[in-house]
């Protein structure tokens, strides 16, 4: 809600020295330049363009999906209601987020349960072995776990919380950080501050060391005046386990909402392959056409 300004009462204008009120002027000039620098994000938003679309099953592409580059040559990887296995969902694990894949080969996916204190992340290693490393919810955490990204330096994952936030959490990397164990808790290691909030975030990504593209369920519309909206926040640094960064939030375009069913439609996980500088965005259909015309979309950056 917008606050009312209170129209202050005339007086009569204060006459200054003409040096005086240039040199008032010129610290005000500076002033602003230096707020307009210190609020400016790490790069200017980008702009996508949409390039095609495949068929996303409802089953075992309906999460998330990721890029993987080692080994050489392996195909995309998704999640889904689908790929959960039975020896983690009988455990209660029984919700997979949207993954993420180091650029050494580390496959993380993230999971949650209906109730507890605690989260779940999957590593898969390069060599195909599976760990699983618990992490118990700090103070005010959600117990959701939506998503994570792992930073292009491999060494902290980024993850988001369900619902109207204001962080993202950071986590050192399971099995790539040296400082990691199945055996130990997974701590929380930073925050990334956010300067707006954001709403229902099912999956970000990095495209650049300092820069997420995150793929927001927002059935309102009220923060970014659109509904699901693909964000970029630009960081203040890598996010690192000595401080928290901090994170400008724009929003580029609306996210395709197509289909031959008339409804709500779910924005779901995102990728970015910088081998081919693809963007990829699942968007689920309304009704039963989730099964027929739900679609993971292509973008370029133009």
């Amino acid at each position: 809600m917008r606050g009312q300004r209170c129209q202050a009462a005339r007086t009569a204008p204060t006459v200054r020295p003409i040096g005086t009120a240039r040199t008032a002027l010129t610290a005000l000039v500076a002033a602003v330049a230096a707020a307009a620098l210190s609020t400016a994000p790490a790069s200017a938003a980008d702009t996508w363009t949409e390039v095609g679309s495949d068929r996303a099953n409802p089953l075992t592409e309906s999460q998330g999906l990721t890029s993987v580059e080692v080994p050489a040559g392996s195909p995309n990887r998704y999640t889904g209601v689908g790929t959960i296995p039975s020896s983690v969902s009988n455990r209660g694990w029984n919700h997979v987020g949207d993954p993420d894949a180091s650029f050494n080969g580390y496959y993380i996916e993230p999971y949650q349960r209906d109730s507890g204190s605690s989260k779940m992340f999957r590593v898969q290693a390069p060599g195909g072995a599976w760990s699983e490393y618990v992490h118990q919810l700090s103070a005010g955490e959600a117990l959701n776990n939506s998503w994570v990204a792992i930073n292009p330096n491999g060494q902290f994952m980024v993850g988001g919380e369900w619902g109207t936030m204001s962080r993202f959490i950071v986590y050192p990397t399971p099995s790539v950080n040296s400082g990691t164990s199945p055996s130990a808790n997974l701590p929380q290691a930073s925050t990334v501050v956010l300067d707006r909030p954001v709403r229902d975030i099912q999956g970000c990504d990095f495209s650049t060391p300092t820069t997420l593209l995150c793929s927001s369920d927002d059935p309102a519309g009220t923060l970014f005046g659109m509904t699901k909206p693909l964000l970029q926040v630009d960081l203040s640094g890598e996010p690192n386990g000595s401080a928290d960064v901090r994170g400008h939030v724009t929003a580029l375009r609306q996210l395709p909402l197509r289909s031959s069913c008339s409804g709500s439609f779910e924005a779901e996980g995102i990728d970015y392959d910088r081998r081919t500088s693809t963007l990829r965005v699942i968007v689920l259909s309304p009704g039963f056409c989730v099964a027929t015309d739900s679609k993971t979309y292509r973008f370029t950056r133009s």
